[in-house]
């Protein structure tokens, strides 16, 4: 079962409402246009409910089947980044220093596409919820609406989200049970010591050379405390140390991440970075001040619906055309707590040879539209046909 004739139709006027919210970045939960426009485009489909300010800005429509059946929730983020645009479409960016450089503007239209689709036919048994999310990006928009009742509010019994992915070819899919995208922790660092005279290093306590072994000493841990099957990483990314050339400063400042897929892994990280860092900096007679922040969790996919997407993808793109089993993400997603509080699954759109998400060249491939809005409805008109 191929992309739906009637989604090809008026897939021109889906790639038109992309490319003006692509025109409209905005930031985190700053997205009051672009939740405007998506509101009033719900209605005008028809939408039994529409409401807003779900997760403070966040938009949520109900559509109704022919009769009882199971809830299921469909999720799209709309916020952009804080990253001036260099591509240079006749749609990009009025928002100096803003731009949709990860595709939410594609995974909003795509999900307006489905719900236009949807409103219009009825053809499904039970209810579809379509979810449109703030602050993706680093602003737990995902956990906002959690916490706002969503799932209970509107009975959400099942909930599925979609990522365009470069480099993956143009309409396959990608998909795995279980951790498909990271956790994204963070750590921050200060290593205090005694400054001095560079000329007199004997005087001072060095919290330059302290830092660098630590940082030597912190790749280690993956290396040689992490079973070499399982996936971890540790980046430092920021550094900052010292005003002058001839001085030896009092402290040094350092910065990163570490990315997991698992609790049990997360916690064990967490625990070798803090031991590393402490004994590191205390044999050059540096103290350390460490703030670990723990970000979104695992993206945990669960195995019946995961079975279910990849079933519902391999109609649309055909069965060579989904990989079941792709590799998982270092990338973290705050759609991770609402797989906390619901079974569900995410999966990954190939957005073809691109540039990069998060870069300043990037722009969502409109191609794919149709196999997005597709494959969204007809995971809504599937689900009657499971127990």
């Amino acid at each position: 079962m191929p992309v739906i004739n009637r989604v090809a139709e008026f897939s021109d006027e889906v790639v038109a409402w992309r490319r003006d919210l692509h025109a409209h970045p905005e930031l985190q939960y700053d997205v009051h246009r672009t939740a405007g426009k998506v509101a009033e485009l719900l209605a005008s489909f028809g939408v039994d409910e529409v409401v807003t300010g779900i997760g403070r800005t966040g938009v949520v429509g109900v559509i109704r089947g022919r009769g009882p059946g199971k809830t299921i929730g469909l999720r799209a983020d709309m916020d952009a980044l804080p990253i001036t645009e260099r591509s240079s479409p006749e749609y990009a960016s009025q928002n100096v220093g803003k731009m949709h450089a990860c595709g939410h503007d594609g995974h909003t239209a795509m999900l307006l596409g489905a719900a236009k689709y949807l409103a219009e036919t009825r053809d499904f048994d039970g209810t579809a919820i379509v979810i449109f999310q703030p602050a993706e990006e680093g602003g737990a928009g995902g956990k906002a609406m959690v916490d706002d009742g969503l799932m209970d509010r509107f009975g959400i019994e099942e909930v599925y989200g979609l990522h365009n992915m470069p480099g993956r070819p143009a309409g396959t899919f990608g998909i795995r049970a279980g951790g498909i995208m990271a956790a994204t922790d963070e750590f921050n660092v200060v290593i205090e010591g005694v400054g001095g005279h560079a000329a007199k290093p004997h005087t001072a306590t060095d919290p330059v050379l302290a830092t660098a072994s630590i940082i030597v000493a912190l790749q280690s841990i993956v290396a040689r405390n992490i079973d070499p099957m399982r996936s971890a990483v540790l980046s430092v990314t920021m550094l900052s140390a010292g005003d002058a050339f001839n001085v030896i400063p009092r402290n040094v400042k350092f910065t990163g991440t570490i990315r997991t897929h698992s609790e049990e892994l997360r916690d064990f990280m967490e625990q070798r970075f803090r031991a590393m860092v402490e004994q590191v900096a205390g044999a050059f007679g540096c103290t350390v001040s460490i703030h670990y922040r723990r970000g979104y969790p695992v993206t945990v996919n669960s195995e019946d619906e995961t079975a279910y997407a990849a079933a519902i993808a391999t109609e649309i793109a055909g069965e060579d055309r989904v990989d079941a089993k792709a590799d998982a993400s270092m990338g973290g997603e705050d759609f991770s707590y609402m797989l906390q509080a619901r079974p569900g699954a995410y999966i990954f759109l190939g957005n073809g040879d691109t540039s990069d998400l998060h870069t300043d060249t990037y722009d969502f491939n409109d191609e794919i539209i149709p196999v997005g809005v597709s494959y969204w409805v007809r995971l809504v008109e599937g689900a009657s046909r499971r127990n």
